[in-house]
């Protein structure tokens, strides 16, 4: 056999994305050439990697079970060059987080000034639902999740990080009962916390939409499509330009914490420990020069 490094660089990126098309987007690399190398690849090998049924690509068992190998060479080839950096006095290695999608107003400001005094450090961040977050977690994925909410059955430790406030938000500066709803989606925190507010307090609004991101509700409720309970720290220009105005509303604001997460009892990486160092020791000092505005409205 003698395939390449980059060809179980291509390989694994195709079976993450499901898709030839995918796979060369984020590789940066024409589909043909993708096609080419992943072709080569499969040519060593004499039973098929993936195959192909009406357009739909779909890795076999045996190709699932090379890229499973061909993941851990590439984090040993990773840690290669992370070991060489760190002989000559730098700190190396990924930090990896997952974290709930309106939770990307808060994790760039914790993270702006470790990697900026560790260049050595690569950041994988993903910022999606707290359903797939908490999967990322339960699967040992990732060093740390940001949530808000803590999840149910999972034996963890958490560092608090901010409040997290949920106002009522609408596009029209005084209440207007005849506006509709706006929810995230199934899996959402902000969604879980919208349902049981409605579900305790007698509201004739109806349910108009559900829409999958905080950017996606905030613009519908800018447009007037409806009224949504939203987290504060995610809203801070609309309100300053009177695009959007919090409304008064019985036992509200909602306040629950945005926290990192780990599992109990997991073995943290130096860069994960270096990084939860930083975070006890500048969190303070973090939360008075970047988010004063958020803890002093009220």
């Amino acid at each position: 056999m003698n395939y390449t490094i980059h060809q179980l660089q291509i390989f694994l990126k195709v079976v993450q994305k499901q898709s030839i098309t995918k796979a060369s987007e984020e590789l940066f690399m024409s589909q043909p050439a993708v096609s080419i190398q992943l072709k080569n690849f499969q040519d060593q090998f004499d039973i098929p990697l993936y195959e192909v049924v009406g357009r739909k690509l779909f890795i076999t068992d045996f190709g699932k079970e090379i890229a499973l190998i061909a993941e851990r060479v590439i984090e040993e080839l990773n840690n290669i060059n992370y070991k060489t950096e760190a002989y000559s006095g730098m700190m190396t290695g990924k930090l990896k987080i997952s974290s709930a999608s309106t939770g990307k107003y808060v994790i760039p400001y914790f993270l702006d000034e470790f990697l900026t005094k560790n260049p050595g450090i690569d950041l994988v961040l993903d910022v999606t639902n707290k359903t797939k977050v908490i999967q990322s977690l339960k699967n040992n994925e990732i060093d740390f999740a940001l949530v808000s909410v803590v999840p149910d059955l999972l034996d963890i430790d958490e560092e608090l990080l901010i409040d997290n406030k949920l106002y009522l938000v609408s596009s029209e500066a005084q209440q207007n009962e005849s506006m509709p709803l706006i929810y995230r989606e199934e899996g959402s925190a902000t969604r879980s916390a919208m349902e049981h507010y409605y579900g305790t307090h007698n509201s004739k609004a109806r349910k108009r939409l559900e829409l999958t991101s905080n950017e996606a509700v905030k613009q519908a409720v800018i447009a007037g499509l409806g009224n949504s309970i939203m987290p504060l720290i995610g809203i801070k220009n609309e309100l300053l330009n009177n695009q959007l105005y919090i409304l008064p509303a019985e036992d509200l604001p909602v306040t629950t914490k945005w926290r990192l997460i780990w599992l109990k009892g997991k073995r943290i990486s130096p860069v994960a420990q270096a990084y939860l160092d930083y975070i006890r020791l500048k969190k303070n000092e973090i939360l008075n020069d970047k988010f004063k505005w958020y803890q002093e409205y009220k």
